[in-house]
């Protein structure tokens, strides 16, 4: 687990400068994909969220959810491309599982990917992280 100010950021995932994770599913294969515990914050408490449906494509950068809270509506982009395979269920009745648990229970959909390794590239994880989220935190965390 890396910790950057009071957030945490488990080693196993990948990150985007957009506050969004992907996690790599045993089969190599899939993405299961969710919002980082900084862009969480930032966000606010989840008051409703729409998601894309099972089956449909995305792109790396892409929307693949909406969502609103008592500070913001907005779109959140895709780690990674591919089909939407499955969507969380839980999000529909309690959309706070993200805020209470983002990287287990609070996960949006999982990916079949169509180009993962090539768009790992384009993530963070490490040093990179670490270095990109303290910027983040000073520039835009401390004004909340």
């Amino acid at each position: 687990m890396v910790k950057v100010d009071k957030y945490d950021f488990p080693d196993d995932l990948y990150y985007t400068k957009d506050r969004t994770w992907a996690k790599i599913e045993a089969d190599g294969k899939k993405v299961r994909i969710g919002l980082d515990a900084f862009g969480v914050d930032l966000a606010g408490k989840l008051l409703f969220i729409r998601t894309r449906r099972s089956g449909s494509v995305l792109t790396q950068g892409g929307a693949f959810a909406s969502i609103e809270t008592g500070k913001w509506v907005g779109q959140l982009k895709s780690p990674v491309s591919g089909t939407v395979v499955e969507v969380n269920p839980i999000l529909e009745k309690k959309p706070t599982a993200v805020n209470e648990d983002p990287y287990n229970q609070g996960w949006f959909m999982v990916i079949e990917t169509t180009n993962l390794q090539a768009e790992l590239k384009n993530l963070l994880k490490g040093e990179a992280l670490v270095e990109f989220t303290k910027k983040d935190i000073a520039e835009r965390g401390k004004k909340k």
